[in-house]
């Protein structure tokens, strides 16, 4: 792990990212030493940054010190986490360090290969996220709600969950974002009240949009998807997983699944 560019394992127990979770991250793929959607990553820590009025960050330096962690590596998972750094008056940052840059690498996670062909089993979780639309689409370190939804998920045999927000409509799961087609059209909720943006939904997305195929943003209930002749979710390790199971609803479809797996992801991502 490294510090404002320093290996170290430890962190100032005054840091802002400790005393009250004021910052955000990202977590990106690395394949053979290079750092998967780099420049969407960077993007999106940015406006992170924007949104929350975080002091100003070195991105040149953050960038060098990505490339030098990820470079010796075959296959690995890189987090990055900017925090607000030292310092302030409680909540107040004035007087405070600067923004502190961490990087770190942990290796890869397998158990995605087998879900590929066997698909993913979501759940419902009974954990709700609360709806905030200054903090929606940004990802904050304060993820109370996810670890509540992991602590329930890892009580069930589920693989992932599917979250909703405090009105009952569908936002996300625990670590992904998800898809669903009906027909012919494909369907994504709206994050604008809460959830994460995550850089592969941005992605696919877009590689939707460039194949001249409209993908309706939407607030919509269980219901709706439990409607839906498929569902996928995604996030940037992944990248991609097809649904075989939600609640009691099973789906045997992969026709979105194959054609987001064809999107190009895998060699322009490189």
């Amino acid at each position: 792990m490294w510090i404002n560019g320093t290996e170290q394992l430890t962190l100032s127990a005054s840091d802002r990212a400790t005393q009250f979770g004021d910052g955000c991250f990202t977590t990106a793929a690395v394949d053979n030493g290079h750092i998967q959607l780099l420049d969407a990553h960077l993007r999106r820590l940015r406006q992170g940054c924007e949104r929350l009025m975080m002091p100003e960050v070195d991105w040149m330096r953050l960038e060098r010190e990505m490339r030098v962690a990820a470079q010796p590596h075959k296959q690995a998972v890189l987090k990055v986490i900017i925090s607000a750094g030292s310092g302030g008056r409680g909540y107040s940052r004035t007087g405070g360090s600067g923004a502190t840059r961490i990087v770190s690498i942990a290796p890869w996670p397998h158990h995605y290969l087998p879900l590929q062909a066997q698909g993913v089993k979501l759940q419902t979780s009974p954990v709700r996220l609360a709806q905030n639309p200054l903090l929606a689409g940004i990802k904050h370190l304060n993820r109370l709600e996810q670890v509540l939804i992991r602590a329930h998920l890892d009580q069930s045999d589920a693989d992932e969950a599917l979250v909703l927000d405090t009105a009952g409509y569908v936002v996300e799961c625990c670590a992904a974002n998800l898809f669903w087609r009906q027909g012919d059209r494909i369907f994504t909720p709206d994050l604008t009240q809460s959830g994460v943006d995550g850089v592969m939904r941005r992605y696919l997305m877009a590689q939707m949009a460039a194949a001249g195929q409209i993908c309706h943003v939407v607030r919509c209930e269980p219901a709706q998807l439990l409607a839906a002749d498929e569902i996928v979710i995604c996030n940037a390790l992944m990248p991609v997983l097809p649904v075989r199971q939600l609640d009691d609803r099973l789906f045997s479809e992969r026709t979105l699944y194959r054609r987001l797996q064809e999107s190009g992801y895998l060699m322009e991502a490189k």
